[in-house]
């Protein structure tokens, strides 16, 4: 069976954020490192050479595909900041209005500016996310 493409790696977060040029791009990426641990309580992994993951979970589907994935996380990509809500959205419908700019994808919150974005909805959405991870897949 084939395995997930991305993978954790050895590579340093601190590092990570260290190389990213843009002053404004690397606070927010503070910023999201600094919320994410403290609501977690997990140090963050880097998954591939982006993805900062937070904490994990053993899956298995009906079709017999097992592996292990972040809890939560966020990348900085070129365009967005990336939250990976792994709960998906659904019942955040009046947390979402409240956020601030922002799109949805199926588990994915694409984010322009943190400026922007009421953080302690963000905060509400992550916090909801990761109760609803730990009643599927108990730690």
């Amino acid at each position: 069976m084939a395995e997930n493409k991305t993978q954790p790696t050895s590579l340093d977060p601190n590092s990570v954020i260290a190389e990213i040029k843009d002053g404004n791009r690397r606070r927010e990426v503070e910023t999201l490192n600094v919320l994410l641990r403290r609501i977690s309580g997990s140090p963050p992994v880097m998954w591939g050479p982006a993805m900062f993951g937070y904490g994990t979970y053993q899956y298995s589907y009906a079709s017999g595909r097992q592996g292990e994935f972040f809890r939560c996380g966020f990348a900085s990509r070129s365009r967005d900041l990336v939250v990976y809500v792994m709960s998906g959205f659904g019942g955040l419908e009046q947390e979402l209005d409240r956020l601030g700019p922002h799109r949805t994808g199926k588990s994915c919150l694409y984010l322009k500016k943190i400026d922007a974005i009421d953080m302690a909805v963000l905060e509400r959405i992550l916090a909801r996310s990761l109760a609803v991870m730990a009643e599927r897949y108990p730690v």
